[in-house]
């Protein structure tokens, strides 16, 4: 994607309410994350700050859990969790995906096949089911979690990729630059990846905010982050014992998932409307 198509493309971001929405609390769940010592009023892991499953209000904002753990400082320390597991998840399926993608479609043949077959195997299985599997493998911590998540989404890189390396390779100026004796990491470098990262990077923020429902959906079943480390799967799973006196605890931990989340896929719609040609705003 040409510089001036990724400033263009920005622009047409910033004009969208729902982008700026979803910008803003992307933008203060990273500050929350950043400054989480600074922001968070106890000690996330501290115990018996008062009465189980009291209810928010003064002195704890959002209640404490059935521990007596402060909710707001375990849900500001967890967002912690949910960003690295993002972060390194798609940095994972995003490093790998690239470079096998443009492997298998520049170069073709025999590679092509076998990349080909492998992304098949992983697209056989449900993505949570095979990392649950992978996870008992390796082992449940939070390492293995990445690791296993990254295994999981890097097909969806390796198919993406290769589409638009063998679209960009039938291309004229692709072909010119091969008779002009171009050598082919220039013309991968120069005239290949840049127009094929836009439907990346696109893929890369909605798998930003899968990975953070996946980390959540295997520490709720007890093969992702271990107590007593804050994460908000974690937080749900403690919660769900507790629906009928206190609602409110697993009420609160899931609207900030689900509001997560929804901030991702929008700045993910937004920047994907925006690099389509046949958008009209």
């Amino acid at each position: 994607m040409p510089r001036s198509g990724a400033a263009r493309a920005w622009r047409r971001v910033g004009r969208r309410p729902p982008a700026l929405a979803g910008g803003a609390v992307v933008i203060l769940l990273l500050v929350a994350a950043s400054l989480a010592p600074l922001l968070a009023p106890h000690d996330p892991i501290e115990q018996a700050l008062g009465p189980g499953l009291t209810p928010p209000g003064r002195p704890f904002l959002l209640g404490l859990d059935s521990l007596g753990r402060d909710v707001a400082s375990r849900l500001i320390y967890g967002s912690r969790i949910s960003l690295l597991v993002g972060a390194i998840t798609v940095s994972i399926a995003f490093t790998v995906g690239l470079a096998l993608g443009v492997l298998a479609g520049y170069y073709g043949g025999q590679l092509d096949r076998l990349v080909m077959r492998a992304c098949d195997a992983v697209f056989s299985f449900p993505p949570v089911l095979l990392a649950m599997a992978l996870i008992a493998a390796l082992g449940p911590n939070i390492r293995n979690v990445m690791i296993a998540l990254g295994i999981v989404y890097t097909p969806r890189y390796i198919r993406l990729v290769r589409v638009g390396v063998l679209a960009a390779r039938e291309q004229e100026y692709v072909a010119a630059a091969v008779a002009a004796g171009a050598r082919d990491g220039r013309i991968l470098r120069l005239h290949v990846l840049p127009n094929i990262l836009g439907p990346v990077v696109v893929q890369t923020s909605f798998s930003f905010g899968e990975a953070i429902i996946a980390e959540a959906a295997l520490s709720f079943l007890g093969i992702g982050t271990q107590p007593p480390t804050p994460s908000w799967g974690l937080m749900l799973s403690e919660a769900r014992d507790y629906l009928a006196q206190a609602a409110w605890y697993p009420g609160i931990v899931g609207c900030v998932l689900f509001l997560v989340v929804l901030a991702i896929n929008l700045v993910g719609d937004s920047l994907r409307d925006a690099l389509d040609p046949r958008s009209t705003w």
